[in-house]
């Protein structure tokens, strides 16, 4: 009998890797995707687009990204009626069809990856009605959006680690225990104990990641919110000088930023998200903290990624540096 179940086991884990095997090689063969950062093919009737449908689509998806400083969508949304909906567009990175049809029997959503090229996001919405479709679209929405985030994220990341700027890692793994994935092109452009300033600069915009830590004080709610903008507020002004004498960056006061809790996988974080300005000047823009613990629970780590782009609209640039926050893991020993 044991003999038996060992069997079943080594067929079951040989099948298992035939299957992963049979993926990966038909994910080679696939085309590269298409379209840019942030956009959506929307796969809809026209009627459907300027119906309830459409506008709870858009509602959602193309509402106003939060913390810039002008306004600017979520997503960018692109509309193709099905009969359109050739192999030009089934190459995008991201395409959500609405399959609107009284022969569906299994309402629903469905999430698919790499279907017509790699690496694709393709969410597709069953519904035997307009009404049925709405209420199964705002049922998923945020599922949806977070699909969409993390499909964007990881064709960052995976970017990154294969262009990776290789010597900075070392250098915050040396004072944090741990590092972000930093893209070429990356330069270490200040370095203390507790403080560490990486930099991609062109002529016109900078992406930044500053890393900094400082010791936990016993008694004390380190994660709350309070606590988490006056440190960040310090370090900053600290450490980030401006052009002129007297100024330095700090946290915006034109408005309060927002602190959230989450989960990446096993790492656990407070996301502080906002816009930060330079003390006596006029320079400014968004940024996005992610702060945790030490795995000895000794210090706060707190890595904040801000970007300057005055000529430009910035999500974009936003969200790929806070693509480079979510690469980050601790150094395996």
């Amino acid at each position: 009998m044991k003999r038996f179940i060992t069997y079943c086991a080594v067929i079951a884990l040989a099948l298992l890797s035939i299957s992963c095997n049979e993926r990966k090689a038909r994910k080679a063969l696939l085309p590269n995707i298409s379209g840019k950062p942030g956009e959506v093919i929307v796969v809809i009737n026209k009627g459907d687009w300027e119906g309830t449908l459409g506008n709870v689509l858009r509602d959602s998806l193309a509402c106003d990204f939060p913390f810039l400083p002008q306004r600017e969508p979520m997503y960018d949304l692109v509309n193709v009626a099905p009969s359109g909906f050739t192999s030009m567009f089934q190459l995008h990175r991201n395409i959500i069809v609405a399959n609107i049809s009284v022969d569906v029997t299994e309402p629903g959503i469905v999430y698919k990856n790499d279907v017509w090229a790699a690496p694709q996001c393709v969410i597709r919405l069953n519904a035997p009605t307009e009404e049925s479709a709405v209420e199964i679209f705002r049922e998923n929405s945020m599922t949806i959006k977070a699909v969409l985030e993390q499909a964007e994220r990881a064709r960052v990341i995976a970017n990154t680690k294969k262009y990776e700027e290789l010597a900075l890692a070392p250098v915050v793994t040396e004072m944090t225990g741990g590092s972000p994935h930093f893209p070429s092109g990356y330069k270490l452009k200040k370095k203390t104990d507790d403080f560490i300033w990486i930099t991609y600069s062109t002529q016109f915009t900078e992406q930044s990641i500053l890393v900094y830590k400082y010791p936990v004080v016993e008694g004390e709610n380190m994660m709350s919110p309070a606590a988490l903008v006056e440190a960040q507020s310090r370090m900053m002004m600290e450490n980030v000088p401006g052009m002129f004498e007297n100024t330095y960056m700090i946290i915006s006061p034109v408005i309060a930023p927002s602190v959230l809790y989450k989960k990446y996988g096993t790492h656990e974080f407070a996301e502080l998200r906002g816009l930060w300005e330079v003390h006596n000047d006029y320079m400014g823009g968004p940024f996005v903290t992610h702060a945790f613990y030490s795995p000895d629970g000794q210090y706060v780590i707190m890595l904040q990624a801000f970007v300057y782009a005055p000529k430009y609209d910035k999500k974009n640039y936003l969200k790929q540096i806070e693509s480079v926050l979510y690469s980050f893991e601790w150094k395996k020993e």
